[in-house]
């Protein structure tokens, strides 16, 4: 029996007619879902919609999920539309926003696509790379967010008024990107929770595949002890990216001794110094600031001396650096005190102003594209060309700010401050 998020509902819409997707490769799997209702996934079908409500319950969201033959890249065409308006959101995994909100006319039909990684905890050797397998936290990544580390895609399925007819996905050889970090980066499994890592998919053209390694509570030294870095470089390809971003929770090795910002520069090098090995392309973030803001409105850094750590070693080697501490300041002056607010949850009547809600999530991860375009780094060109102006100084009114919000809900706060 496979484990499964809590609180999951299914409730796929079925539509008459059928539509036409560009052709496939042969080794393509196509689901028609409105001539054939799938029926609940099994290992033995190996497709289906995931058990939880009864079918068909109005306005909740479905998840069809589909075993792959293999870890690596693939890219979902899906068919939206029917015979009424339509308001379509699907996440892939843990709650990768795909397609936001895209609305089709009544009687018309729209095909979008986007790319989905899929992964494994074991480790295949490779050079300076011994076989074996990641250290999974358990249980939040062997229960909870198994669905990030199983040999299948699942699909979240979500909107006002989905209307998902068919399913064409297929194995793509297009360049990776690779994200390695804590919780404010690591796919969160449920609300009121969000990273920029999750929000960060939805912004690429259906060209690059995005692949969230990071976790939450987790430093550079969890990345090595763990073997997080040794799984991305046993799959990494010339020219791919890696983004890394800790600093929030290193701050706790100084506190207890174990180290401090010279020994998060010596970890962060080594994990540079690897990537360029391999071919990749190490792109150095430094940590977005909590929300802190003094008596007189002031914000107040916290991580200023990871993230003058985090330039450094950006500078002695010659590495891109994206500055998202000082592009998160921005952000939280121009909301203010107040209105700031709307970029992080509040869980049990108490806001959380380390990590962040759907909001904040979509707003850093803004920032993080901009951050790529300044910096010259070549995946920016797969950015979608629809995103708007990006200025940190000038974010997206939260009061404006919709996205289809997931099932299942914690009072559980992420590892790490």
């Amino acid at each position: 029996m496979r484990l499964l998020l809590p609180l999951l509902l299914s409730a796929p819409l079925y539509l008459s007619g059928c539509a036409s997707p560009p052709p496939a490769a042969a080794n393509a799997l196509n689901f028609d879902l409105a001539t054939t209702p799938e029926p609940t996934y099994s290992r033995e079908r190996g497709s289906g919609f995931e058990p939880g409500a009864p079918r068909n319950a109005a306005g909740q969201p479905s998840f069809f999920t589909v075993d792959v033959p293999a870890e690596g890249n693939y890219r979902v065409t899906a068919t939206l539309g029917g015979p009424t308006a339509s308001d379509t959101t699907i996440k892939a995994e843990l709650r990768r926003l795909m397609l936001d909100g895209v609305q089709v006319p009544a009687g018309a039909m729209q095909t979008r696509s986007f790319v989905v990684n899929v992964r494994t905890a074991n480790i295949a050797a490779a050079p300076g790379i011994e076989a074996g397998v990641v250290k999974l936290k358990a249980p939040r990544e062997t229960k909870d967010e198994i669905w990030a580390w199983d040999q299948r895609i699942t699909l979240e399925i979500n909107g006002s008024q989905p209307a998902l007819r068919k399913l064409v996905i297929e194995p793509v050889n297009v360049p990776t990107i690779f994200l390695l970090g804590d919780s404010t980066v690591a796919d969160q499994s449920r609300e009121p929770y969000s990273s920029w890592g999750q929000m960060f998919t939805a912004l690429f053209k259906p060209t690059v595949a995005v692949a969230n390694h990071a976790q939450s509570g987790e430093t550079f030294r969890d990345s090595l002890s763990r073997r997080r870095i040794d799984k991305i470089l046993s799959q990494l390809q010339p020219g791919d990216t890696v983004l890394m971003q800790f600093g929030h929770n290193d701050q706790k090795q100084q506190k207890d001794g174990s180290g401090n910002a010279e020994t998060y520069k010596a970890e962060l090098r080594t994990h540079a110094e690897r990537i360029l090995a391999r071919g990749g392309v190490p792109v150095v973030m430094s940590s977005m600031e909590r929300r802190n803001f003094d008596a007189e409105g002031r914000l107040k850094p916290s991580l200023l001396e990871y993230a003058d750590a985090a330039r450094a070693v950006a500078k002695d080697m010659k590495l891109a650096f994206i500055d998202l501490n000082a592009m998160s300041q921005q952000f939280y002056a121009a909301l203010g005190v107040e209105r700031s607010k709307a970029a992080h949850p509040i869980n049990a009547g108490k806001i959380d102003n380390t990590h962040h809600n759907n909001y904040g999530a979509d707003q850093l991860a803004r920032l993080v594209a901009l951050g790529l375009r300044q910096a010259g780094v070549p995946v920016a060109a797969q950015l979608r060309d629809d995103l708007g102006p990006i200025d940190p100084s000038k974010p997206q009114p939260p009061e404006q700010y919709r996205v289809a919000t997931s099932p299942g809900f914690t009072q559980q706060r992420p590892l790490g401050d």
